[in-house]
């Protein structure tokens, strides 16, 4: 699956690039590559609109002076280019002041071992067939229904990337890695009431993806259902996130227990190790060595070991979100988070979504969130929404323009049950959730 010869080749780069900055009196450095390559085809009313083809690449390079930090980025990757990307970032790093808690993460932290996680599956398309792919998926939204009457388009996406991390400890590793989806987005009206909605497949492997039809058929399927959408009356009532925009709502734990909030003190999860975050039944765990899953790693940003643990258990929060710096400033060790979660696993109960819509029985189903009303240091909480008013466990008409709000901190106390209805499109991997109890603001 993997080219090792170019994997070695550009690891040869990197461990250059380190040498350098020893030769330019940097006391320990690290240097990270990238090369990615890709086609994107947009398609509308039949028609192409866009073809494009990517190849971008960019080598970066951080060296310490002793606790001094200076980082620099090339595209170019000539000797030449190197020699004067050092010299850039050991300048920089002669300008910047003191920081006792800046540096490589300790060496005995680094990855050892290297499983294969089954990222890399080329997809040997070409414009032509991928164009064939994108109208094959808005042909089958637009002859859904009479009442869906425009598109914003269907599209298709196929990257590959290499990625090679090297650090003056002795790390040096790559690999290659693949991502492609389908996507689609249609507008229908009823009665000069107009809504769009979309869906999309994505992947490491082309094989996996929904097929074309089904994804055009879905984003039809969702457009219609929202026809007819109305306000609703101010209230309080049980809310069910459904499992796209429910990831949503693990994103923002992850922030407020992730180290930066943390030692910056712009948390409402502060000193919350050990403590009751979530109801007893809850489990959220990271996975980061599932194969062939989007967030899959064997080592973080840095270089440091990845491994499967436990976030909160028992609704209990057993760990934060570590680099190997915010480690430092906390007085404790690096999780291997440099650069995010890998791999986030929300623990589904037994309900499918049609359970879910009964334990709800009436309510406010929300399908999609509008705006950035997430405080992370009060946790108080308070988004634009569109979704299904729900009476005894059936969805009775479509919602929007209405607002919906809490807190963070009493949200996740009332979390009633997660549904089995897992979405795995992305890193974090949740089913629908139900909340007790939200305001919603509206007419």
């Amino acid at each position: 699956m993997q080219n090792h010869e170019e994997i070695n080749r550009l690891k040869n780069l990197v461990q250059d690039l380190l040498d350098e900055s020893k030769k330019q009196g940097a006391s320990s450095a690290e240097a990270g590559l990238s090369i990615d390559n890709g086609l994107s085809v947009n398609a509308r009313l039949g028609e192409v609109e866009t073809i494009e083809y990517h190849c971008d690449q960019s080598l970066a390079v951080t060296v310490y002076i002793g606790q001094k930090k200076g980082t620099a980025t090339t595209n170019d990757f000539s000797n030449d280019s190197i020699k004067e990307t050092v010299k850039a970032a050991c300048s920089i790093a002669g300008f910047s002041s003191e920081d006792k808690y800046a540096g490589l993460p300790e060496k005995d932290s680094l990855a050892t071992e290297f499983p294969e996680l089954d990222r890399n599956y080329p997809w040997d398309i070409d414009a032509e067939a991928a164009i064939k792919i994108a109208i094959e998926c808005e042909d089958a939204a637009r002859s859904y229904h009479a009442e869906i009457n425009n598109s914003e388009g269907a599209a298709v996406n196929s990257h590959q990337g290499i990625r090679v991390l090297g650090n003056s400890l002795g790390f040096l590793q790559g690999y290659q890695s693949t991502r492609h989806s389908i996507s689609c987005s249609v507008l229908g009206e009823r009665d000069g009431d107009m809504q769009r909605d979309y869906w999309y497949s994505v992947s490491r492997n082309a094989d996996k993806l929904e097929s074309a039809k089904d994804v055009g058929v879905k984003a039809a399927e969702r457009t219609v259902s929202r026809l007819g959408a109305r306000s609703l009356t101010t209230r309080q009532c049980p809310v069910l996130y459904s499992a796209e925009v429910a990831s949503g709502l693990i994103d923002s734990l992850v922030g407020a227990i992730s180290g930066g909030s943390l030692y910056r003190k712009s948390s409402f999860l502060l000193d919350a190790l050990d403590t009751q975050i979530l109801p007893s039944f809850m489990h959220i765990h990271e996975q980061p060595h599932l194969k062939m899953a989007l967030g899959s790693a064997s080592y973080d940003s840095e270089g440091v070991a990845t491994a499967a643990r436990d976030i909160v258990a028992g609704g209990i929060l057993q760990g934060y979100v570590l680099s190997s710096y915010s480690a430092r400033k906390l007085g404790m060790v690096t999780t291997g988070n440099a650069g995010g979660v890998h791999n986030l696993v929300v623990d589904s109960g037994d309900n499918d979504f049609a359970a879910m819509l009964k334990q709800l029985d009436t309510g406010l189903l929300v399908t999609e969130l509008m705006g950035q009303g997430v405080n992370r240091v009060t946790g108080d909480y308070s988004r634009g929404a569109s979704g299904f008013w729900v009476e005894k466990g059936q969805i009775q008409y479509p919602v929007e323009e209405i607002t919906i709000a809490g807190n963070l901190k009493d949200m996740y106390k009332n979390i009633v049950s997660v549904g089995n209805d897992v979405d795995y499109r992305g890193n974090v991997r949740t089913g629908s959730i139900l909340i007790e109890k939200m305001s919603i603001a509206g007419e």
